[in-house]
Formats: structure tokens, C-alpha cells, sequence
């Protein structure tokens, strides 16, 4: 798959997108805003919008609608026009003053005929038209109030997130989970006596629900439109059992049976799920650089794959606090700044070692550039030099515009290697393989006690301890890397050890993070 095939296919997507806002109101939802973000940023949007009245806006119930000046509106989604959607756009239209509305829709009108029961062989007579699309036009002019405005619903496939070349997320499709050996119990519960699923090996499209089935074919006609971008005829691989079914459905997805009939290329699709190596994303056997920004440094709000980087250091704000939100925060993505993208792509590419120096030469060299006064040092890259460096450039505006996405990745860089978490990393490092040895040597029930004396409530835990989150983490590694069991006396009675160690650890906790509130419903 060329890189440049993969950013162009994101770049034309949005260039249909901006070709419609100027001097609009511009909602969009969280999944849109990050393919955006990566794909061409923010500015080029606030450029194609214009005018000192232009306003972004999350797509959400609470959005504030249009005032009496501003009339047209733009609404950009990932998700199907169904359902709550249409509630929430209902909402922000009648209680707003547009005469103007575009609804840009990700998925593509099959799929919306889908999600409405159209059999297959009726949407096939239906080629070239997009009745939902036309009723959903009705409505925007109903809830504007004049039949006589205008309305425009079309889909632009805005399913990719390019971070780098080579490399592009699915923002929308970020909860597109595989299932676990527990969900055929539920997937059971509807089915006869006679057809009850026997493992994960048992499913396919027919066991999953209608919801589920809607979200992969959401997917797969994404991936349908990215082949065509690219000229290419698919063939399908499959690893796992969500996997087989979604590269199935990519394979018989009826709408691109013209496409593969006279697609120049070839193209293999392998799809794997994630929970057949769940310790490649729990484990910290990776030296990579990003792996640690990522894991050390709080989440960009709305989005799954960035950063929060603090830029305090480049103020004259003078805060203790570390969570200062006062200034907005810097990020990774820096889809307009070829030499931030250049570090970037070998941050990615990189080991840890490598990769910190590359740091430094960046802003040795930007420094140098901009005649500022750098001391030069060599050795070993420290958190306090890449600070010192970036520092220089302050109380410089020039400089500090010149070079702001580069600074934002060397901000990233000097928090996360000062970060306790990183102090942990080794740990974490020499822990795991210490339990990879006693796997290999010893039974299960063994390795959970050895677990155990590391199992500590907050009252007596110090920094150097693990979490409750951490310790999470380390149990996911262990079973992942175990694979299949038999349970015995001894595994049972480990297990009840390690659960009411746990369960301790939880009720002392003075407040459950998010993820833990979420896992234990409390």
C-alpha cells in the first residue's frame, strides 16, 4: 500500500469537505476531528471556513446552535444518519437560524440502505439514486422551517487517521472489539437448542447482532472506498474469529463487485484480532520512544491516539501545577510542519536511544538556524538539556512560530523521559521477564504467588509499587502469554488469592480511576 495513497485518500476526502464550509458554522463529531488532525490539521479547516465569525463545534445534544448571523452550517459524522444522530441534528438545527445545512456522512449510502432493511437485491435496482440521503434532505428544510432552503447530504469516506506513512488509524471504529470466549454465552441466549454456538470458532455473521453486524459493514465499506482510491482488487486473510467475519464481508460487499471487475491492481487485506496478542500492546518489551510518550503523558480529550503535552515552559506563566489547562495543550500530530513531521516519522521508526538524539539534533539545528545563543553538548540526552534548549527559543516569537510543532515533540519528549512512569518502565521490563522464566519453569498457581507480595493497598504503596491499573496490566500479560489452562486445586486456590488481593487493593482506594470505575461498575 503506497503512503502517499493512503494520505491522499484522506486529503481528497476533506478537500470535498472544505469545499462546502466557507463562512459556516462547522459541527463536527469526535472521530472526524481526528482524522482531520491528522490528516491535514485544523488550520486548513479555519483557512477554508474564513470570515471573523467562523465557529467549530462539537457534534454533541448540548451543541450551541446558529445565531440570526450566521446561516449555513456543516456538519461532518462518522456514523450512520439514524437513530440519535438525526435526534441530535433535529436539536441543533431547530433551536439555530440556518438556511443553509450539509450533512457530510462517512458511511455510504449502501450501508444506509442496509441499516434501513432494504433488501439486497432492491438497494442493487437502486444505483445511482440515495433515497435516504434525499428524505433526510426534506427534513433539514422541515426543521430550518422553509421548504424552500437549501438542504445537501453526501458521504465522503473519512475513515482514516494517517499518523504516518505506512501507518493510518480507524478513529470511529476505535470500540470495534474483538469477542471473547464469554460473549458466546451471551450470543447463545437468542439462538435455539439445536444451533447453539460451541467456541469463538463456531461464529459467523449469521450469530452476531444486528448492531454489530451494522458497525463491521460500516468498516468494510470504508476499506471498500479506500481500495478504489488506490486502484486495487482485494484478496482476504483472516486471523480470529470477528476478523473472519469482517474479511468476508469485505470480500462478497456487493457494491465494489464493478470495482474489482476492472481494478488495475492487487492488494492483500490480512485482519487480525487483537486479542490473539494482547501482549504486544500490555508489554514493555518494545524500546520505542512514542510507545512511552503515549503510555506517560495524559490523552488528548476526544481523541484515542494523541497526547496532551504541557506547554507552560514556553509562557511567562509561572505554575507549579501540572494539569495547568490555562494554556492550551501541544500534541504529536503535526500534519502541516514538514520538518515536526520529518522527527515524527523517525520517532516512529526508531529505537528509544536514537530517537532522543534525534530529538536533540532537531532543536540543536532549529536553534542554530534562528542565531540562538545554544551551548552544545554532547553525551547522553538529558530531560533538563532538551529543556534548556527549548527554552532559548521563548522569548522569541519568530522563532517560536517558525518552529512550534517541533518544540511540541521535543515538550513531549523531555516530560515523558522525567516522567515516573518511564522510572517504571525497566521495571515493569525486568518483572515481565522475570514471569516469562517462572512461566517457562513453573506451574501457574507458582507464578500467581509470586505475584502476589506486589499486590499492595494504597496505604502501602510508594512510587516505585504498582497501581492498581498496573497490576491489571501485568495479570493481562501473564494470562495472554500462559494461553490455554487446566484449572486445578492449586490454580483455584492462587486465583482466589490474587482476586481477594485485588478486591483489597480496589475497596482502599481513596477514588477508582475511570477505567477501573468502568471495569468494576462501581
Amino acid at each position: 500500500m503506497s503512503s502517499s495513497g493512503v494520505l491522499s485518500f484522506t486529503q481528497q476526502g476533506w478537500e470535498q469537505v472544505l469545499a462546502k464550509v466557507k463562512r459556516a458554522v462547522v459541527y463536527l463529531d469526535s472521530a472526524c476531528a481526528e482524522s482531520l488532525h491528522w490528516g491535514c490539521g485544523s488550520t486548513r479547516l479555519l483557512e477554508a471556513v474564513g470570515g471573523p465569525d467562523c465557529h467549530l463545534r462539537e457534534f454533541e445534544p448540548d451543541a450551541v446552535g446558529g445565531g440570526a448571523k450566521q446561516p449555513k452550517a456543516v456538519f461532518v459524522l462518522s456514523c450512520l444518519l439514524k437513530g440519535r444522530t438525526v435526534e441530535i441534528l433535529r436539536d441543533i438545527i431547530c433551536r439555530s437560524h440556518f438556511q443553509y445545512c450539509v450533512v457530510v456522512t462517512a458511511v455510504s449510502h449502501a450501508v444506509h440502505l442496509t441499516a434501513n432493511h432494504v433488501p439486497a437485491a432492491a438497494a442493487a435496482e437502486m444505483e445511482g439514486q440515495q433515497p435516504v440521503f434525499e428524505q433526510l434532505e426534506e427534513k433539514l428544510c422541515e426543521w430550518m422551517g422553509n421548504m424552500n432552503y437549501t438542504a445537501e447530504v453526501f458521504h465522503v469516506p473519512l475513515l482514516l487517521a494517517p499518523v504516518a506513512p505506512h501507518f493510518a488509524l480507524t478513529p470511529a471504529f476505535a470500540s470495534l472489539f474483538p469477542l471473547l470466549p464469554q460473549d458466546v454465552h451471551l450470543l447463545n441466549s437468542t439462538r435455539p437448542d439445536k444451533r447453539k454456538l460451541g467456541s469463538l470458532g463456531d461464529v459467523d455473521a449469521t450469530a452476531l447482532t444486528p448492531e454489530l453486524l451494522l458497525q463491521i459493514r460500516c468498516l468494510v465499506s470504508g476499506l471498500s472506498s479506500l481500495c478504489e482510491h488506490l486502484g486495487v482488487r482485494e484478496e482476504c486473510f483472516a486471523v480470529g474469529s470477528l476478523s473472519r467475519v469482517i474479511a468476508a464481508d469485505l470480500a462478497n460487499y456487493a457494491p465494489a463487485k464493478n470495482r474489482k471487475k476492472t481494478a488495475a491492481g492487487r492488494a492483500s487485506v490480512v485482519f487480525m484480532d487483537r486479542t490473539l496478542d494482547l501482549t504486544g500492546a500490555v508489554g514493555h518489551h518494545g524500546d520505542n520512544l512514542v510507545e512511552k510518550i503515549i503510555s506517560a503523558l495524559p490523552q488528548l480529550p476526544g481523541h484515542t491516539n494523541d497526547v496532551m503535552v504541557n506547554m507552560i515552559e514556553l509562557t511567562a506563566l509561572q505554575t507549579e501545577e501540572e494539569n495547568c489547562n490555562v494554556v492550551a495543550p501541544g500534541c504529536l500530530a503535526q500534519s502541516n510542519d514538514t520538518t515536526a513531521k520529518a522527527l515524527w516519522e523517525a520517532l516512529l521508526n526508531t529505537k528509544h536511544k536514537e530517537a532522543v538524539m534525534e530529538v536533540r539534533r532537531h532543536l540543536v539545528e532549529a536553534a542554530s538556524r534562528e542565531n540562538l545563543p545554544i551551548k552544545m553538548s554532547m553525551g547522553r540526552v538529558t530531560p533538563g538539556q532538551l529543556m534548556s534548549y527549548i527554552q532559548l527559543f521563548k522569548n522569541n516569537l519568530k522563532a517560536l512560530m517558525n518552529h512550534c510543532g517541533l518544540l511540541q515533540l521535543g515538550l513531549a519528549t523531555a516530560q515523558t523521559l522525567k516522567h515516573p512512569q518511564t522510572d517504571k518502565w525497566d521495571n515493569f521490563l525486568a518483572f515481565e521477564r522475570l514471569l516469562l522464566q517462572s512461566i517457562g519453569e513453573s506451574t501457574m498457581s507458582v507464578v500467581l504467588n509470586q505475584l502476589l507480595p506486589v499486590i499492595k493497598p494504597v496505604t502501602q504503596r510508594t512510587n516505585e509499587d504498582y497501581s492498581p491499573e498496573e497490576l491489571l496490566i501485568l495479570l493481562i500479560y501473564i494470562y495472554s502469554v500462559t494461553g490455554e489452562l487446566t484449572i486445578d486445586k492449586d490454580l483455584g486456590e492462587a486465583e482466589e488469592k490474587v482476586k481477594k488481593a485485588l478486591a483489597q487493593v480496589f475497596c482502599e482506594e481513596s477514588e477508582l480511576s475511570p477505567l477501573l470505575q468502568k471495569i468494576t461498575g462501581v
